[in-house]
């Protein structure tokens, strides 16, 4: 008997196995009726038959019991006690703020909100959808510009992007982009590193002295500088012009409520963080950047742009527009390899905006401007000189051989200032800051005065004073009582299909449970008030969990390192192949730039290897899915002094564990490739097999999906890579010196691996495990429970799939006319979000039960999946109208329920099909949208309340 057993004498009841259950949704009574219902007479039977034994692991995956959520949370506390949460006014781009309860209440800790999936049915996401919109308002008006986009993931991977759209967009043929010495250097960075495989020269230097408008395609200016300055740059903005080139400015977009905006200076595209309206520093992210252009560039602009449209009615409904710019359809030939937003900050920030409003707004920036005023005033009260003359909240002080003084004093004050050179200290003031702040930071300059006994003046010129109008749509001047905010995101939240409502069968996406006791750090001030670039010692409780979040991610992938830098899946792609060119380039194989890809790889792949500068070469799949093994073998053979690469998902796009992934690994490196693993589909291998064992040299992992971070309505992710020994010394470089970052933070999005080392301590090694196996039995079962009704397209040699499976609805079409797409929006009116659409064959569903859902859920998706097809079986019997049925109108709204009805089914038909809850039942928004209706009348901001009405008719 265990010391654990012998302290319960009473009772079989064991708080340490539920733990172990809280992502594992079948008990284990349910888990035996879906065992025989598959076929199998044990989990560990069915497991044999499905994951191949030459792939498997030999040790188990142990490192120590799981934790209870008591016992996760005193250590969480712990490590967070390892953190100083100290006043940092380094700036850099990150700055204190506020975040309005009611928003850190109603959005961020409301799983409503974070574990929603991406908008890409937009009749169960209108909710979400309109406070991007919202985003995309705000940030176009402060901006000065015409079409913002949904969120980007850092300012620095903006400044990237806005560099490869000015590349593809302008009229200039120069091969050199100019980046303005004062932008931040983490962005320096990261603009460099996007630059080298792309053979882009970077130029940095003075815009009002080294600019050449000739000899650039385009140039980044940062508004104000990183050490404080304002600047009109509409002289250099009009030069570039002249020679075809494009101007991006990188501004502060709290600034923009007092100073000139980037398109009143001619900019073309404008980037930066919305970090400041609300979001915590979180010790780099998540954050929400912007992108916002001018309307002749917003079919180059990457990431997901949300547009208006309506639906069948013709009434107003919101939908991601532009679709086909993305890379899951142009692949190599896409913008960028942009896949993961940051959805659930950019809510935030929006509301931020709609709870505050433009007066609120510009009174929050006139008080940190006027902060600094009357910092620097205190300053050279003092005797201290101060720079520049015209800045929004950034002021250098010239302290000569005092910098080491000035910096310990202002620590003993429980401030963080920043080292300019070795003479000069700056300080950044931000919403947080209290006049006692100011105080403590004059004190460290050894000066003794009162907030009261300094008079300060603006330092804005006048020729930089904004002059026109922001946030003049009604939302942004709505009732602002907490009432009417709490009410306002209560209904917004209710429009939305999330996974707290339903299962969202996604699959790829692996939309498992979010658990609570994870997220709870995410709102602790040790953990979200931390400046990336705050001194080591003050990130202490941040190193230690990654520390062992890598040690523990390394046991799960046979790697030997990780980089947690990358903050999204398609980062982590990029930067595993920038980890191979590097290795290539240090071995003097500088000519290694092709990529192997098969053709059913996620549209992430190919659009990846093009931006690390490699040639596609795909590579054909077989008739059961697989990889064509001799046309890899061909074309490795034919690219062997150049092969760089091949990119491959295990198990299979097609929920399939291959037979002949190890001989793949080995002709790629016969042929002196690297073998990039895909990490999309790791929630089927946790503690059975491991990428590294079977001849991966790196993966990226998406904890968005395996390791539980919620998606958020379309991000935050994270996407770290691990890699084999030999590549470790390629991992992405310190954003702060030389080259090699890939986001702006040396964690990326450090303030959420909190919810994935959770998730690892709840579960232990052995639960990891538990939960691989039983969401491969959740896929089996509903594909066993679909057998006869609909055809799985493709199973492992023995006769089983992986963690998903895929339905061919294609016979269906030809036999009832009836599409995947009606289809999908069917399952709305059954209360659920669709599976994977036509990926990654046209016409099929890819469904990912994941091991979350219970039994009860998994037969209710069932009853539905069947449901439909007795509807599509009458309409292959002529019962059913083959146009005017239940699928071709779906999804139904209570608007069906009243007023005239003239349809050849009933409503109750409509409305509660099988498996729709009748008391608790979801019901969508709107009707069908009209997709091609929202691309021909492209509107992407918040239109005045008349446009809606003119859409209608």
């Amino acid at each position: 008997m265990t010391a654990r057993s012998q302290s319960r004498p009473f009772t079989d009841y064991d708080p340490y196995d539920f733990a172990n259950r809280r992502h594992i949704g079948p008990s284990p009574a349910e888990m035996e009726a879906m065992l025989e219902a598959v076929g199998a007479p044990s989990l560990d039977a069915l497991i044999d038959q499905t994951v191949p034994r030459s792939i498997r692991q030999e040790e188990p995956l142990d490192w120590g019991p799981a934790l209870s959520e008591r016992d996760v949370i005193f250590r969480l506390r712990e490590v967070a006690a390892r953190n100083k949460p100290l006043t940092s006014l380094i700036g850099m781009g990150y700055h204190g703020t506020v975040t309005p309860p009611v928003i850190q209440r109603n959005i961020l800790e409301n799983p409503a909100w974070y574990t929603a999936y991406t908008p890409y049915q937009p009749e169960i996401s209108q909710g979400r959808l309109e406070a991007l919109l919202n985003f995309q308002t705000m940030v176009a008006d402060l901006t000065g510009l015409d079409v913002a986009n949904a969120s980007l993931l850092d300012e620095a991977t903006a400044a990237a992007e806005a560099m490869a759209l000015a590349r593809r967009a302008g009229k200039s043929r120069a091969a050199a982009f100019f980046v303005d010495a004062e932008c931040l250097p983490q962005t320096i960075n990261v603009v460099r590193t996007r630059a080298a495989p792309l053979g882009i020269e970077v130029i940095v230097g003075d815009p009002f002295r080294d600019l050449n408008p000739e000899a650039v395609f385009g140039a980044l200016f940062q508004n104000p500088g990183v050490n404080g300055e304002l600047r009109d740059f509409s002289d250099p903005i009009a030069a570039l012009h002249e020679h075809g080139a494009l101007a991006v400015v990188a501004a502060d977009i709290l600034s923009l409520a007092l100073v000139k905006s980037p398109g009143e200076m001619g900019a073309d595209v404008a980037v930066g963080s919305t970090q400041r309206f609300g979001v915590p520093m979180g010790a780099g992210g998540p954050h929400a950047a912007y992108m916002a252009v001018r309307d002749a560039w917003k079919r180059a602009m990457p990431g997901r742009i949300v547009g208006v449209s309506v639906d069948a009615r013709g009434n107003r409904a919101y939908r991601l527009a532009l679709q086909t710019r993305e890379q899951h359809i142009r692949r190599e030939k896409a913008t960028s390899n942009v896949c993961t937003a940051q959805a659930l900050l950019a809510v935030m920030a929006s509301m931020y905006a709609v709870f505050h409003g433009p007066e609120g707004i510009k009174a929050i920036a006139q008080d940190v401007h006027m902060k600094a005023a009357r910092l620097a005033a205190g300053l050279e009260r003092g005797g201290f000189e101060t720079a520049p003359r015209a800045f929004f909240d950034t002021v250098v002080v010239r302290v000569g051989p005092l910098q080491g003084v000035v910096m310990r004093a202002a620590l003993a004050e429980g401030i963080n200032l920043r080292r300019v050179g070795d003479d000069r200290i700056a300080i950044a003031m931000d919403e947080v800051a209290r006049p006692e702040t100011v105080e403590a930071v004059w004190r460290a300059f050894g000066l003794d005065l009162r907030w009261d006994e300094v008079e300060a003046a603006p330092r804005l010129p006048e020729a930089l004073l904004r002059r026109t109008p922001y946030l003049t749509h009604p939302v942004f001047h709505m009732n602002r009582a907490e009432a009417e905010m709490t009410r306002y995101m209560r209904r917004l939240a209710d429009r939305d299909l999330a996974l707290d409502r339903a299962m969202i069968p996604l699959g790829s996406c692996t939309m498992k449970l979010n658990a609570t006791a994870e997220m709870l750090a995410l709102s602790w001030p040790e953990f979200s008030s931390l400046h990336p670039y705050a001194p080591a010692d003050q990130l202490e409780g941040y190193r230690i969990m990654v520390e062992d979040l890598s040690r523990k991610l390394c046991a799960i992938t046979g790697y030997d390192a990780m980089s947690m830098q990358p903050n999204s899946g398609a980062q982590g792609e990029y930067a595993g192949l920038l980890t191979i060119r590097a290795y290539h380039r240090a071995r003097g194989e500088e000519g290694r730039n092709v990529c192997l890809i098969p053709t059913s790889a996620h549209g992430t792949n190919p659009a990846s290897a093009q931006m690390a500068g490699m040639k596609v070469v795909a590579v054909k799949a077989a008739a059961n899915g697989d990889i064509d093994l001799e046309d890899f073998r061909a074309k490795a053979e034919k690219h062997a002094h150049e092969l760089a690469a091949c990119m491959i998902t295990y198990p299979s796009t097609h929920g399939v564990f291959e037979e002949t992934v190890r001989e793949v690994c080995r002709i790629t490196h016969e042929h002196g490739g690297q073998v990039y693993m895909d990490g999309a589909n790791l929630n089927a291998m946790v503690g059975l097999a491991r990428p590294g064992d079977i001849g991966s040299d790196v993966s990226h992992l998406n904890l968005h999906k395996t390791f539980a971070i919620p998606h958020g309505g379309g991000g935050p992710g994270m996407g770290p890579i691990g890699v084999k020994a030999h590549l470790a010394p390629f991992l992405p470089g310190d954003p702060l010196a030389g080259e090699g970052a890939v986001s702006a933070a040396p964690w990326g999005s450090a303030s959420i691996l909190a919810i994935s080392w959770a998730y690892c301590l709840l579960m232990g090694g052995a639960g990891l495990t538990q939960a691989t196996k039983v969401a491969i039995l959740n896929a089996n079962y509903i594909a066993s429970r679909l057998k006869g009704a609909y055809e799985v397209l493709y199973k492992g040699p023995g006769g089983r799939v992986a963690h998903e499976c895929i339905l061919d609805l294609r016979p269906l079409e030809k036999s009832a006319g009836v599409t995947v797409e009606d289809v999908a929006k069917r399952l709305i009116d059954n209360g659920f979000h669709a599976p994977t659409m036509s990926w990654p064959v046209p016409g099929t569903l890819m469904i990912e039960p994941t091991e979350s859902e219970p039994k009860a859920e998994l037969d209710r998706f069932v009853a539905a999946m069947l449901a439909i097809r007795d509807e599509i079986r009458a309409i292959e019997e002529g019962r059913m109208d083959r146009e005017d049925n239940p699928l071709k109108r779906a999804p139904h709204t209570v608007e069906d329920l009243v007023g005239e009805w003239n349809r050849p089914y009933s409503r109750e038909q409509a409305c509660f099909p099988p498996g729709a809850f009748r008391v608790d039942k979801y019901w969508p928004p709107v009707n069908r949208v009209d997709n091609a209706y929202g691309d021909r009348h492209l509107v992407c901001t918040c239109p005045p309340m008349e446009a809606y009405s003119d859409a209608a008719e």
